[in-house]
């Protein structure tokens, strides 16, 4: 190739969707300014219209996500589970253990060490229904927050990474949201206002999930330094942390998928395993896996029920609705709003795996650790807090729920080390979905159809410029619940996109498959057409 089309090339690439990018950008610093100089106000309205949202939509919101979940297991256990993302002869461009360690990373945030020991809590001291601080209702405890991590929420991640996927490398369409709504509004809309309508939304929600991450981050890393070290809380020492977490995410981005995005998932499988191992044996081991068998059963049988479970009959109507509204359906709008960026990274990471490898990859890997991590961070809290009256970590799990991991581990041989190690998993959990979410933005904000090729790190480098200075500016607002607010409102519009990617879905994989059943032409199975394996190797 030529200098001068090299040249070409690059500018083709790096060249921005002035539309997307420009519209995102201003709508997401409009709304964080209007949080920011408006608090009261603007908190007072968005918890009026949180309200209003439960009320009037938890119905669709549990059905919607029923059909997320219904649709991925079917479309991958039928005909259609052999497709592949890409041409019929191509393999994976990334080997299984690395794209199996980057689905890991990817979904699973620091939220997860923020939750894991706070929210079983809560639920045991806060039910839907049930008395409050039973057995019984203990049980309850794993077993909602199993179905709030569980498979509800991976197969918004699968559904979406399958969609922008296929579309992409089987039908050489864009590498964006856009691409998955073409069979329904034609190839002429999705290049206009209905395609960069739904890629500059896709943005806004993107920016609202990855700023509720390094809020929460923030919040959970500091903490710990001030446990560990007994320092006093201040403004000053939370934006350092803030600023060197964003930094060193900026940095992953900018060295791409193959080297720092890869390398920090490795790292962040072998931490996260070291310290669930430690709090599994150095606890009471036998209680532990017996409550981990007892909760996955429960889990599973339970999960139509709770799917469609709105406590419609507890007598309680009011409770229940606004625990609904604090609780389930705000995880299931905080995972759609991580479902643009997440499924686009997933998609980015998946070509050459056949539809049934993707789901049941995206539905299972990650989830069987999950759900073992909650079982026993889970019951190793509630085991402290009910038989051994720890009451200041139920204070903390309900209260400050970032200090109740710390609180928890203060009780374990080698506190000062095993704390230390946490706040590095922590530390790696943000970072990981943190520069992959940078990456997804930059690539959503520019034009070209180069589907392996990330946008250039300039671009990266801004969004994540934008989602600490969001982040920034809410935390010290004072206002930063507010915009945990916006991720449930905006999740409502991106949910009905989620459906129009199942028509889209179903439509264009029925043709597929019954182009497959008509004689292959002698050309293609000629060895000069034998695709090279990129990457690390082939799945």
């Amino acid at each position: 190739m030529t200098t001068a089309a090299l040249m070409e090339k690059t500018t083709r690439r790096a060249q921005l969707n002035p539309v997307v990018f420009w519209g995102s950008t201003v709508l997401s610093l409009t709304l964080t300014l209007l949080l920011i100089l408006f608090p009261d106000n603007a908190g007072a309205w968005l918890a009026k219209a949180q309200g209003q949202l439960s009320r009037g939509f938890g119905w669709y919101y549990m059905l919607a996500i029923g059909i997320y979940l219904f649709f991925v297991v079917y479309v991958a256990f039928s005909r259609y589970g052999e497709l592949r993302l890409g041409a019929d002869h191509e393999r994976p461009t990334f080997s299984f253990v690395s794209w199996t360690g980057m689905l890991f990373s990817s979904g699973i945030g620091i939220s997860l060490l923020y939750f894991a020991a706070s929210e079983p809590i809560d639920h045991l001291f806060n039910p839907p229904e049930g008395q409050p601080n039973t057995q019984q209702v203990a049980r309850q405890a794993l077993q909602l927050t199993f179905l709030h991590w569980g498979m509800h929420g991976w197969a918004i991640y699968a559904l979406v990474g399958l969609a922008v996927g296929y579309f992409a490398y089987r039908h050489n369409q864009p590498l964006a949201l856009r691409s998955a709504l073409y069979p329904i509004f034609g190839e002429r809309l999705m290049k206009g206002g209905v395609g960069n309508a739904v890629d500059c939304f896709g943005i806004c929600v993107t920016l609202l999930g990855l700023v509720t991450n390094l809020g929460i981050g923030a919040l959970q890393v500091y903490s710990g330094l001030n446990y560990l070290f007994g320092w006093t809380s201040s403004q000053g020492g939370l934006l350092a942390v803030i600023l060197v977490m964003s930094l060193v995410a900026t940095l992953a981005a900018v060295s791409g998928i193959e080297r720092g995005i890869r390398r920090l998932s490795n790292l962040n499988i072998v931490l996260f395993c070291c310290l669930l191992l430690f709090v599994l044996f150095s606890g009471n081991t036998l209680h532990l896996l017996n409550c981990l068998v007892q909760n996955v059963g429960d889990y599973l049988n339970g999960l139509v029920l709770k799917t469609f479970d709105l406590y419609v009959y507890t007598g309680q109507s009011g409770k229940s609705e606004a625990w609904m509204g604090l609780w389930t359906l705000f995880y299931w709008a905080w995972w759609i709003s991580w479902g643009p960026f997440v499924g686009m990274f997933i998609a980015r990471i998946s070509r050459g795996r056949t539809v049934r490898e993707l789901v049941c990859g995206v539905l299972l890997i990650p989830l069987g650790f999950t759900l073992v991590w909650l079982s026993v961070f889970g019951n190793s809290a509630l085991d402290l807090v009910m038989n051994q009256q720890d009451a200041m970590l139920a204070k903390a799990a309900l209260e400050q729920p970032a200090m109740s991991i710390y609180l928890l581990l203060a009780h374990y041989p080698f506190s000062k080390i095993v704390i230390g190690l946490s706040i590095c998993v922590g530390f790696v959990l943000f970072v990981t979905p943190a520069d992959s979410g940078s990456v997804m933005l930059a690539n959503l904000s520019r034009k070209g159809r180069e589907l392996d090729e990330d946008a250039p790190n300039w671009l990266r480098v801004f969004w994540s410029v934008v989602v600490t200075a969001v982040t920034i500016g809410l935390l010290f607002a004072g206002n930063f619940a507010a915009m945990q607010t916006v991720v449930v409102l905006a999740g409502l519009p991106f949910s009905v996109v989620l459906l129009l990617y199942i028509v889209s879905l179903l439509k264009v994989m029925r043709e597929d498959v019954e182009k497959m059943k008509l004689p292959v032409p002698v050309a293609t199975l000629l060895p000069s057409d034998k695709p090279v394996i990129e990457g690390s190797g082939a799945g």
